[in-house]
């Protein structure tokens, strides 16, 4: 097992490498840069335009410029200075990144903590109303797209004023307590996690039915509900670990879904974290804090798969790595 973490380690390098070089080329390819707009400020002269753009290196062909950052990444763990900020991108992205991981993790307890049980409900009720009444709501949610259900949730906050309408934290956060602080950026946190869990709530409860469905159908449970089981007994002992194989599997691209869909209810909500950042940096153009979210993302990603893997492996002692 520990041999094939470190296989998947060492092949995220040159995975990452080869995102880093499409990103930075899509990113040459966009017509301008970032100096482009602030030529448009009368108040800063040519010279000083151009003084900047040999300072940032950006007089320099596009090759040379990727292979001064990828030097720098790689031997020195620096992903460049942000433009517009001042500031190196690591330090612009560090916070950004726990808040977009924090709304990822809360989004995952809901998706998956609803997901699981309301699936074996509608599996073990199977064309019951309970069944049907899931299954109805289960579609009506996968035909709302995310922003539409992040706007009306919005509306709703702002009608309601139940909820916040935006940000991270109150006005007043700084003077509260320790708990006080958790409780306001949990409140704060609700209708974003809502916006980002439900919609993969609604295909992974309908996966979870679909799985267990189909081991209850298997012979070895026939003949558990043969020798006289209890049906509980044999749902959850016999039937629910191997129908939760697949969910298994699943989780580690959820997770990296949930990261990148976090990125359309943090504009929404004015949540700080990636989301806001990478759209941001590409309407200003600029690209080292682009290629720094996307690099960060696509971690968080493949970080998400190998856990998927190494769960699965330990659900299922029958799968071996080495």
């Amino acid at each position: 097992m520990w041999r094939y973490i470190l296989t998947r380690i060492l092949q995220t390098i040159p995975l990452l490498v080869g995102i880093s070089l499409l990103t930075f080329i899509l990113l040459q390819l966009t017509p301008g840069d970032f100096l482009n707009q602030m030529a448009e400020n009368p108040g800063i002269s040519p010279a000083a335009i151009e003084a900047m753009r040999r300072n940032f290196g950006l007089d320099r062909p596009w090759y040379v410029q990727y292979a001064l950052y990828l030097k720098n990444l790689l031997l020195h763990f620096d992903f460049g200075e942000s433009f517009s900020r001042h500031e190196p991108v690591f330090a612009v992205l560090r916070e950004g990144l726990a808040n977009t991981l924090l709304l990822a993790v809360a989004s995952a307890v809901i998706t998956w903590s609803l997901a699981i049980p309301l699936g074996i409900w509608a599996a073990v009720r199977q064309h019951s109303w309970v069944d049907r009444l899931l299954s109805l709501v289960a579609f009506i949610w996968l035909s709302i797209p995310e922003i539409l259900s992040g706007l009306l949730l919005l509306m709703l906050a702002a009608r309601t004023g139940w909820f916040p309408v935006g940000g991270m934290r109150s006005l007043d956060y700084d003077e509260l307590t320790t708990w006080g602080q958790f409780l306001d950026v949990t409140h704060h946190l609700v209708l974003p996690a809502l916006v980002v869990g439900l919609i993969p709530l609604a295909s992974r409860m309908r996966q979870m039915r679909s799985n267990l469905l189909d081991v209850l159908r298997m012979d070895y449970v026939t003949t558990a509900r043969a020798k006289g089981l209890d049906e509980r007994v044999v749902i959850f002992k016999h039937a629910l670990k191997n129908a939760l194989n697949p969910m298994i599997t699943l989780f580690g691209y959820t997770l990296g879904a949930l990261v990148s869909g976090s990125f359309v209810a943090e504009i929404i909500f004015s949540w700080p974290g990636l989301g806001r950042i990478t759209l941001d940096a590409l309407l200003t153009q600029d690209q080292y804090l682009v290629m720094g979210s996307v690099l960060m993302a696509s971690v968080v990603l493949i970080a998400g798969n190998l856990i998927a893997d190494i769960l699965l492996a330990v659900a299922d002692p029958r799968i071996s790595y080495d």
